[in-house]
């Protein structure tokens, strides 16, 4: 028993030590802020104002992302309309010429790429309208997407 009360004190005097040492504390932390009160006040300010100039900066300088679907009608496969392709009378060289002339080709790129001189290409050419019908490179190429012998 003897043991017990010696424990008893000792349990005792270590409580009344940390909850003095919890005043004092407690107390040098309220005069801490009493003495740099306007400080803190200063600081916290500080801070909430930073806080409020992340924010802005986020929802002003982030770019607006606008989505937008473009719908477009996918090309079907070219199938090439032989029955208005002969009834053009079209020779092979002419159909060559035409073909250029849809992709943009000037008559000099047209006879350099089918190693030919321009007056022949100009023939050529002039042989299309008249088959065709036409008057202008642009019509000729237009008749021939809408009868189908060109994509």
């Amino acid at each position: 028993m003897n043991r017990w009360n010696d424990f008893k004190h000792i349990l005792l005097y270590g409580i009344i030590l940390a909850v003095l040492t919890f005043v004092l504390k407690w107390l040098q932390w309220r005069f801490f802020i009493l003495d740099n009160a306007i400080e803190i006040y200063i600081g916290l300010v500080a801070l909430l104002f930073t806080a409020l100039g992340v924010w802005v900066a986020t929802q002003v300088l982030t770019p607006k992302v606008q989505t937008i679907v473009i719908e477009k009608k996918v090309p079907e496969s070219f199938f090439l309309n032989e029955t208005e392709l002969q009834k053009l009378h079209l020779n092979r060289r002419e159909f060559e010429v035409l073909q250029l002339l849809s992709s943009g080709y000037s008559n000099a790129d047209i006879a350099k790429t089918l190693f030919l001189s321009v007056s022949t290409i100009k023939s050529h050419v002039s042989n299309l309208f008249s088959k065709m019908d036409v008057k202008s490179r642009t019509q000729a190429v237009d008749k021939a997407k809408r009868l189908g012998i060109i994509k």
